[in-house]
């Protein structure tokens, strides 16, 4: 009995440094940031895991691309997912603690504004009716939507956004009232889009917005708003509207931005390519709107020659068309 469990003993301390060893042996891809970015860059790492069958992991948080920038430009994650160009403080943050990065755009997104689906009197929104709602002035006073538009019945408005940390909060902002971040303080905040979800469709007076994708995969509970673009159309947020400019000003370029000095880790590199490979199909697959070929070669280019830096200044281009982006690209 005594030689059973000694043997039993030694079983247990040689499988416990194997493992210590594999977990040594195991490299690691850490990401953060957007939410809405989120979808896409999951569905590359688990793809990716499966093709290095446990050598490599990949861990993507959601701190909102505020929150993932943060952490990117103190040099604690590899790749931050940004639903907006990085800001020229963030810039200024990354080159303070001698952080590069490679600025690679993956897809485009329908920024989305839904209502509950019992809500029948709201069929289309301008963008001046949004910012009736979403201006700072309006806090505390905008309550009904009768206050957005006569034609609206006399009923509580709701509202629920993404924080302040997120790139979807500064690019709504940006889009609609006119300056990055202003917005009224009285709303339902969170970096977590599920949350947003389930807070419109438990309340027939409320309104949101965050990514497509969320949209997408929640439409049952949901009903999408189109709204008025440049022309005086409203028109929906669909693939086709985004891909023939049509949705504006709510259409975006979503990115990821890869630290230069971790990019010469095999694993992030690799994990990289991969992206770049395969963006096309996997952003399909989560509702977004692939960015050309040539855009997704271009990017591999980037990488291969660790192209450093920003094609925007530090500065967001509200309604940027997937045509526009190319030419900006090409230079």
């Amino acid at each position: 009995m005594q030689v059973t469990r000694l043997f039993a003993a030694m079983s247990l301390a040689l499988a416990g440094v194997a493992a210590s060893g594999m977990a040594s042996a195991q490299s690691y891809v850490k990401i953060d940031g957007s939410s809405t970015v989120f979808p896409v860059t999951e569905a590359v790492a688990e793809d990716f895991q499966k093709t290095k069958k446990g050598a490599v992991r990949v861990t993507v948080g959601i701190s909102g691309t505020g929150g993932g920038f943060k952490k990117f430009c103190r040099g604690e994650t590899d790749i931050s997912d940004a639903s907006r160009p990085i800001t020229e403080k963030e810039m200024a943050d990354c080159k303070a603690a001698g952080i590069e990065y490679l600025e690679l755009p993956v897809a485009f997104d329908a920024l989305t504004v839904v209502v509950n689906p019992k809500n029948d009197y709201v069929k289309q929104l301008s963008v001046a009716e949004l910012k009736t709602m979403w201006e700072p002035a309006a806090q505390g006073k905008v309550m009904s939507w009768k206050q957005v538009n006569p034609a609206f019945p006399d009923k509580p408005l709701k509202l629920f956004g993404p924080g302040a940390d997120s790139g979807t909060f500064d690019y709504f902002t940006e889009a609609v009232v006119g300056k990055s971040k202003s917005s009224r303080g009285d709303f339902t905040a969170s970096e977590d889009d599920n949350v947003l979800v389930q807070g419109v469709s438990r309340d027939v007076g409320a309104l949101g917005f965050f990514g497509f994708a969320y949209y997408e995969e929640n439409q049952s509970k949901l009903k999408a708003v189109p709204i008025v673009n440049n022309k005086g159309v409203a028109v929906s947020p669909t693939s086709e509207n985004v891909i023939n400019g049509s949705y504006n000003p709510l259409s975006r370029p979503i990115f990821i931005y890869v630290n230069a000095k971790a990019a010469e880790r095999p694993e992030v590199k690799e994990f990289v390519q991969y992206y770049m490979k395969n963006a096309d199909k996997l952003a399909r697959e989560v509702k977004y709107v692939p960015l050309p070929k040539v855009a997704y070669e271009h990017n591999l280019d980037v990488l291969a020659k660790m192209h450093k830096g920003t094609k925007f200044g530090g500065h967001n281009k509200v309604g940027l068309t997937i045509e526009e982006l190319m030419k900006m690209e090409a230079k």
